[in-house]
């Protein structure tokens, strides 16, 4: 046990359209569930977890963000070749090092050079984000990476960039997207070596982390690790990943626009289900 804790942090991790699909349904059946997610004291967001986790700190209700999932209101189309997939593969698994691992994973991002214009990036993040453009009042922090150095930075409403940028930075896929250039550094997506970051929340109290992909792609640690690494510092840790069900619902695929639909649903019920695991802390 570390030093004195306090404070609540929902953590939302990434895994693209049809993680992000499993997550609104699960923090759907959490509030149906009679769990008050507006209590935590900050919200953290990580790619696909950084848009929702946005949408969520601006106000709209988990309800909503499921119910769009459900419709595909939210749909967003991702072209990846098995040419963008084999290079990733090859820049993160080429080296055992979690710090070589990101370098390499940055430099191949920073190298590519059939990557969809910056542009693009945004404007589908700002599609996605619904409206919630502007830094919210609650408190928000949304993770990328260094493409340079591989470090984790964290970028709230006291950054010196607007949220858009900062959710865009975290969602930048290295190879599929170009990195974010935000105050003179350039980011990659914010999973690049850790799914959910939940190093982020250490200090708190009590921490409710919900990660549609526990492990990153490369020896980095897995959100398992990272849940045990607070929980020794003295923080309460509820982590809610897939289950094998939901699993079969969402597939191998995360960009494939047709599981959605049955991901929503899969983290609905398992949201659900899990209510009672969450400490008292986070009843209404």
């Amino acid at each position: 046990m570390s030093g004195d804790t306090s404070g609540t942090a929902l953590v939302l991790g990434g895994g693209g359209p049809v993680g992000g699909a499993w997550l609104t349904g699960v923090l759907a059946g959490l509030t149906d569930a009679g769990i008050d997610l507006g209590q935590a004291d900050v919200i953290i967001g990580t790619s696909a977890g950084a848009v929702f986790g946005s949408r969520l700190a601006c106000g709209q209700p988990p309800r909503e963000l499921y119910e769009r999932q459900l419709s595909g209101a939210d749909r967003i189309e991702l072209r990846v070749t098995a040419a963008q997939t084999l290079r990733f593969l090859w820049a993160a698994l080429g080296s055992r090092d979690p710090e070589r691992s990101v370098r390499r994973l940055g430099r191949a991002a920073l190298s590519a050079a059939r990557t969809a214009p910056a542009a693009e990036l945004h404007d589908a993040v700002r599609e996605l984000l619904r409206g919630a453009t502007d830094w919210p009042a609650r408190a928000l922090r949304i993770a990328a990476v260094d493409a340079v150095s591989g470090e984790v930075a964290a970028f709230d409403a006291d950054s010196k960039t607007d949220l858009v940028d900062a959710v865009a930075a975290s969602c930048a896929v290295p190879l599929l997207w170009p990195p974010v250039e935000l105050d003179g550094r350039r980011f990659i997506d914010g999973g690049s070596r850790a799914t959910a970051n939940l190093q982020l929340a250490a200090g708190h109290r009590r921490v409710l982390a919900v990660v549609p992909i526990p492990n990153a792609v490369g020896p980095h640690p897995s959100a398992h690790q990272q849940s045990t690494d607070l929980t020794t510092r003295g923080t309460t840790v509820t982590l809610l990943c897939p289950d094998r069900p939901t699993r079969r619902a969402m597939g191998r695929n995360m960009t494939t626009n047709t599981r959605i639909p049955a991901a929503a649903r899969a983290g609905h019920a398992q949201g659900t289900a899990l209510a009672n695991t969450v400490p008292e802390t986070w009843h209404t």
